[in-house]
């Protein structure tokens, strides 16, 4: 069976895949709105929207359901240190460096320096766990 750490990163990438179809499809709306208007502005604001979606995803889903739709697909679930579901801080500050993606790389670097798998898990108390027993 694959590790937790090898189930987080294809987690990771299925949520990207998950959060680039939700983007386009919002991006879609938003030029039919905009488009008529400046097509321009809706090229400018669209860098910024799209962090912030992602970022609404991962904490909304990990809050509410422990889990996104990548970690539940790979059987893991975020939960604070006792074992409870994480509160919506936690869930905003350890989601902080998903807003863009090179964060999450030195997130992860200075975790593993710290002997950790992320810096801001153990900022946090929270820990990425198997939902299977």
């Amino acid at each position: 069976m694959a590790t937790v750490f090898s189930r987080r990163i294809v987690a990771y990438l299925l949520d990207f895949f998950i959060v680039s179809a939700i983007m386009w499809i919002f991006s879609f709306l938003l030029s039919l709105v905009i488009a008529p208007i400046e097509l321009s502005s809706y090229y400018a604001i669209l860098p910024f929207i799209a962090p912030i979606l992602g970022f609404v995803y991962f904490v909304v889903l990990e809050k509410s359901k422990g889990a996104t739709v990548g970690k539940a697909l790979m059987y893991l679930e975020v939960r604070s240190l006792n074992g409870s579901n994480i509160s919506l801080a936690q869930a905003i500050v350890r989601n902080l460096t998903k807003i863009y993606w090179i964060p999450i790389i030195f997130d992860w670097l200075i975790g593993r320096i710290m002997n950790s798998d992320r810096l801001f898990n153990k900022i946090t108390r929270t820990v990425v766990v198997n939902s299977v027993n």
